[in-house]
């Protein structure tokens, strides 16, 4: 499946997007998933509870909050895919953040946990034929194809390693 047009998802979106280098959807899982796994279990437990400034999240909280994202945009691409054109609201991943309340979990159920969910989105990408992946809908006031939403899923994640290499390590 073809990387998406910029007239496919809203224009805050382009910068996960662009970070995608390949052109193929399901190339693109397989290639980052992999990169994406070994960064996080290579990541020292002494860095784990390490915020780079008073307000940022940790390390864990970056983790989780990718994986709260990706159930998110996983989510908007089924209820696109089957033409439910029912509006979906934002959601607050400051807020998110707050509530996951991730000091107490084990570094390895989590990156357990994001792989899972990982897997979940591929089978979901994957069963999906040219003409559902086309669909879209509104997503935070933004029309949203299921193809882009697999594209943000992977760039998000590309994105917030990039800062967590930059930042935290």
């Amino acid at each position: 499946m073809a990387r998406p047009l910029a007239s496919e998802y809203g224009e805050y979106y382009h910068g996960y997007i662009s970070k995608v280098k390949e052109d193929d959807l399901l190339t693109a899982f397989r290639n980052q998933t992999a990169v994406s796994l070994q960064f996080w279990r290579e990541i020292p437990e002494n860095k784990l509870d390490h915020a780079y400034a008073t307000g940022k999240w940790t390390v864990r909280q970056v983790l989780q909050h990718l994986t709260d994202a990706e159930r998110i945009f996983a989510y908007r691409a089924l209820r696109f895919a089957r033409k439910d054109m029912t509006p979906l609201a934002s959601f607050d991943e400051n807020s998110y953040a707050e509530e996951a309340r991730v000091d107490h979990r084990s570094w390895t159920d989590m990156v357990e946990e994001f792989q899972m969910v990982r897997i979940a989105s591929e089978h979901l990408f994957r069963s999906l034929d040219g003409e559902e992946m086309e669909r879209s809908g509104i997503a935070s006031n933004a029309l949203m194809s299921v193809r882009s939403l697999g594209y943000v899923i992977i760039g998000h994640a590309i994105h917030h390693q990039g800062i967590v290499k930059e930042r935290y390590l």
